[in-house]
């Protein structure tokens, strides 16, 4: 049975996007807030969070790997990309020129698999990658990750299998963590550690270093693929 893992980077659209009544519904809590300091904080805050909305944000970059063969995919959004030449080996980088191209490509290499598997794909990869199908357009075709929530196949959420789907709440025993954490507790390479995290997306699109957000993005899928063996060797199938 073929297993896709992947993972998405997700970046704010710009301001201009939004017309006057959007603007200020997305900052109208920080007019309430009387000192500037803490408005101007609150707003930076607020910007940065429009990255995990797929309403205000777009996917820039969709890593890809089969969990068996190691060969993937990654795809991300690049205007003026030029290959560097050493593009040879299992997994294949494709420049898109926006969003709407980036999404078809991958719902048509997504319909070849039979399950999916992720790292926190139910509460965010998944619904951010249906939501914005929608809006530009992109037929969906796979329509069934979000599912029956207490079972691994079609879609292995490993943030929700490493919780044991939240058994103990925020503060218990298998209360929940990070990837980058995760990782360090099971003796994996963390791509965290090597100087870019999620934050850095934004700038790093800006700055037109996509093959850089395409390579951690990658990375985030090698730990994720590492941390499905683990969980299928030593915890898959406890009750």
């Amino acid at each position: 049975m073929a297993k896709l893992v992947f993972d998405i980077e997700t970046s704010a659209l710009p301001l201009e996007h939004f017309d006057e009544a959007q603007r200020e519904y997305l900052f109208r809590e920080c007019e309430k807030i009387p000192e500037e300091p803490a408005r101007a904080a609150r707003r930076a805050e607020i910007a940065q969070q429009c990255s995990l909305w797929p309403l205000t944000a777009q996917v820039v970059c969709i890593a890809m790997l089969n969990a068996d063969t190691a060969r993937g995919r990654v795809l991300f959004t690049a205007l003026d990309y030029e290959p560097d030449g050493n593009e040879a080996g299992p997994v294949e980088f494709v420049a898109c020129m926006d969003e709407t191209e980036l999404l078809t490509a991958f719902w048509d290499l997504a319909k070849h698999y039979e399950t999916v598997i992720t790292f926190n794909g139910r509460g965010f990869d998944v619904p951010f990658l249906y939501l914005r199908s929608a809006v530009l357009n992109v037929p969906i075709s796979r329509k069934d990750w979000l599912g029956y929530r207490f079972q691994t196949e079609p879609h292995c959420d490993l943030a929700e299998q490493l919780t044991f789907y939240g058994v103990s709440g925020r503060e218990g025993a298998a209360r929940r963590f990070n990837l980058d954490f995760y990782c360090k507790a099971f003796g994996l390479d963390s791509p965290k550690s090597h100087g870019v995290t999620g934050l850095d997306v934004g700038p790093l699109l800006a700055a037109g270093r996509y093959r850089e957000i395409a390579e951690y993005c990658l990375g985030d899928v090698k730990a994720t693929v590492q941390l499905y063996q683990i969980w299928k060797s030593r915890l898959s199938g406890i009750k």
